[in-house]
């Protein structure tokens, strides 16, 4: 029977995966929903309708806590798991590292003991 430290290194492609769909995420939705805002409050403007501006900013100011929210929800995530996993002996860290950082060292590493080295150019 495989440990949890197995089971996270065996899969740690699925974990890296994971966490480069995480990092676009977290870019591109705030992105678009401060462009989508500010569109609307272009066409509110252009309107000339004190309503519709009002209504516009406030959609501005959903969307950028909406935005921020989106940005800071890996880091949460990866917060709690910290947390979870230091009263369980480090057993995730494989899994955690490899969604909140899919480029560092740890999943690198259990990446290639896995999978075989990812840079055959030695880098």
């Amino acid at each position: 029977m495989g440990t949890v430290d197995n089971i996270c290194s065996s899969s740690a492609n699925i974990w890296r995966t994971i966490g480069y769909f995480l990092m676009v995420f977290k870019i591109v939705i705030p992105i678009i929903l401060i462009i989508l805002g500010m569109i609307d409050l272009g066409k509110a403007v252009v309107s000339s309708d004190d309503k519709a501006i009002s209504k516009a900013i406030k959609s501005l100011a959903m969307r950028l806590v909406a935005a921020v929210a989106i940005f800071f929800i890996p880091t949460i995530v990866s917060l709690v798991i910290g947390l979870v996993d230091t009263s369980v002996e480090n057993k995730y860290e494989v899994c955690a590292k490899c969604i909140s950082s899919p480029n560092g060292q740890v999943c690198t590493d259990a990446y290639n003991t896995n999978f075989g080295d990812a840079n055959s150019d030695g880098n």
